[in-house]
Parts: C-alpha cells; structure tokens; sequence
C-alpha cells in the first residue's frame, strides 16, 4: 500500500517536534547523522533512530518547485521511491518550508496533495520551523540525503547530474541517489559522496 494511500481516512496534526542531535557542528558525510524526531502527515511521529539498522533516504521537498514537479510530474521520482522502499529502505520526505511560504500545507490540503502526487514515501515529514534542514544543511528541493544502517550520512547532494526542469533530462542523467543504494546495498563503498544539489531554495522561514 502506497503512502498516499494510508493517508486516506488519517487524522492530520499540523504541529511538528524537532529533536537536534548533541552536536551543532553541520552535518558532514562519513560522520553519524543528525538525529530527529518530526511528525508525519498524520501527526505520527517519526524519529531517525527509529530506523537504525535499515537505510534511510531523505528527500527535501516542495511540490510547487518545478525541479521537484520535473522528477514527479514524470513519475521518475515515486518509480524511484516504490523501488527502494520495496528493498527495505526507508523514504523520508521532509518539507521545511515556513507556514505562509511555498510548499507549505496542512490539514486536508496537504492530505489531498500529497495523494494528487501519488507521493510513495515512507512518510512525508513536516519541519515548518526549518530547524532539521539546516542542521542537515539542505539548501534546495529537492536535496538528498542517505544514512547507512548504523546512522552514518554516507551521501549528500543532488538527485542528479543535469540541473534543469526538462523532463526529457531524467532518462539522460546520472541518477546519484539509485547509484549509491545499489552500492550500498550490495555492501559496496558509495560510488560518490557529495554533489552539489540543484533546485528552487528551501523556503525557510
């Protein structure tokens, strides 16, 4: 069952809570990864220990950019989403724009987005205060993130390697986020560590 699916019928709180890790030192690759805690859609909360042992995917998005719409608009991004999540890994998708912002929803509004975007995460996470993208140091949606299953940050940057909104790009780029998790999952070092992210600039607040 799809997430967009488990929405139907949910009881969505809109307030998120925000749990730092010990350091304040930006998150940096090879070393362990912020930890969190934000609520998802529904209001449930979600915390990144939760998923120690399992792979973990973050994703920054705003639905109103259009380097975000490029990757769904195509379905590139849920095919992406579906399939890795199918392996086990875990798909956070986190909005960090400011309420009164763009990308910005709540209540049935956001319910009914994130259904309208057949969205397949394993959960769609709110950080209206922006305080876990900056400690990760996200930049632009989307932005990717992944954490290995002892909770280090073993990628951080671009989803791929052709900055634009042109879907016709998508079959042409180098994925980075599909090619470090078919590293990663066959025990493999990550084929890169860090890009640069392309986007629109998270809407903080």
């Amino acid at each position: 069952m799809t997430y967009a699916a488990r929405l139907a019928g949910g009881i969505l709180l809109t307030g998120a809570v925000t749990i730092l890790a010990h350091s304040e030192d930006p998150a940096k690759v090879d070393s362990p990864a912020p930890e969190f805690t934000l609520t998802d859609a529904m209001g449930k909360a979600h915390s990144l220990a939760d998923y120690r042992g399992k792979f973990v995917i973050l994703e920054w998005v705003n639905f109103e950019c259009p380097f975000v719409h490029k990757h769904y608009g195509s379905g590139a991004m849920q095919e992406l989403q579906k399939t890795m999540t199918g392996k086990g890994v875990i798909w956070l998708s986190i909005c960090s724009s400011a309420p009164g912002k763009q990308g910005y929803y709540s209540g049935e509004e956001l319910l009914d987005r994130i259904k309208e975007e057949h969205a397949s995460p394993t959960a769609y996470l709110l950080d209206p205060d922006g305080t876990v993208g900056k400690r990760f140091g996200a930049k632009t949606t989307p932005h990717m993130f992944i954490v290995n299953p002892e909770g280090k940050l073993i990628y951080a940057g671009g989803i791929d390697n052709i900055a634009s909104t042109d879907t016709d790009d998508i079959g042409k780029a180098t994925n980075y986020v599909q090619e470090v998790m078919d590293a990663a999952l066959h025990g493999d070092p990550a084929p890169v560590k860090t890009t640069r992210s392309y986007g629109c600039s998270i809407k903080y607040r």
